[in-house]
């Protein structure tokens, strides 16, 4: 992967958009009806998620940004009954590679989506698998055969904490950030926002010394859906 690609922390993977002017239809209302239930709103991110997007449209306005394709499917895993706040819990995995090399993914995740302990958002918790090979093209499976078991989703890395805005979700990784070791980073933060369109993600990631050393530097990354598939 060069330096144009993106080391995003979370699969989800989502935030900021710097034309704030173009999110102005799906800004929340001073109107809105109350939040939904808890599980809804588990069901509302997934959905938001589930799917095929890139960043193509995007690459195409800029060159210097990157053509990257997320990828994001349901999966079921095996003997989570000793996991907290596990009974509204959905699990995904996502694979995000570059546009032109589909078949080399260089971010693998699973995605554990559940309410928070204290139900006043909702938790999108990464893990990496330690076999990421192993798991290439899952989301091409038959959903019946997207089943992994609990130990081979790998450790927790990181955590984006969402909360519903309008139709939109928006959110951000703790303000310490989460820690890396990926390219010379200690830490990296996410902000992200969810919306009828697809996904922007804000992933920047600081050395010791405070420093970016990878990540975006301007605008966020901007993933639209897309409605077609690629060979994976």
């Amino acid at each position: 992967m060069n330096n144009r690609s993106i080391g995003s922390c979370v699969a989800i993977a989502l935030v900021f958009s710097s034309n704030t002017a173009a999110y102005s239809s799906e800004q929340p209302s001073k109107t809105q009806t109350a939040i939904p239930p808890m599980q809804q709103q588990v069901g509302e991110v997934v959905s938001h998620l589930v799917g095929m997007m890139s960043t193509y449209a995007q690459a195409r306005a800029n060159p210097k940004a990157p053509d990257v394709t997320m990828r994001t499917c349901k999966i079921a895993v095996e003997n989570t009954e000793a996991l907290k706040n596990n009974s509204q819990a959905v699990f995904l995995y996502q694979e995000q590679a570059m546009s032109n090399n589909l078949a080399k993914p260089y971010r693998q995740r699973f995605l554990r989506i559940a309410p928070t302990a204290d139900n006043q958002s909702i938790e999108s918790q990464s893990f990496k698998p330690p076999t990421p090979e192993a798991w290439i093209g899952l989301c091409s499976q038959p959903e019946a055969k997207r089943v992994v078991k609990l130990n081979n989703i790998g450790s927790a890395k990181c955590s984006v904490f969402l909360k519903r805005e309008g139709e939109n979700y928006i959110g951000e990784t703790p303000a310490e950030g989460c820690p890396s070791d990926y390219k010379g980073a200690v830490k990296v933060t996410n902000k992200i926002v969810l919306h009828k369109t697809g996904m922007d993600t804000l992933d920047r990631a600081f050395d010791a010394a405070g420093n970016q050393v990878w990540g975006s530097k301007g605008e966020p990354y901007q993933f639209r859906w897309i409605n077609f598939d690629f060979s994976w």
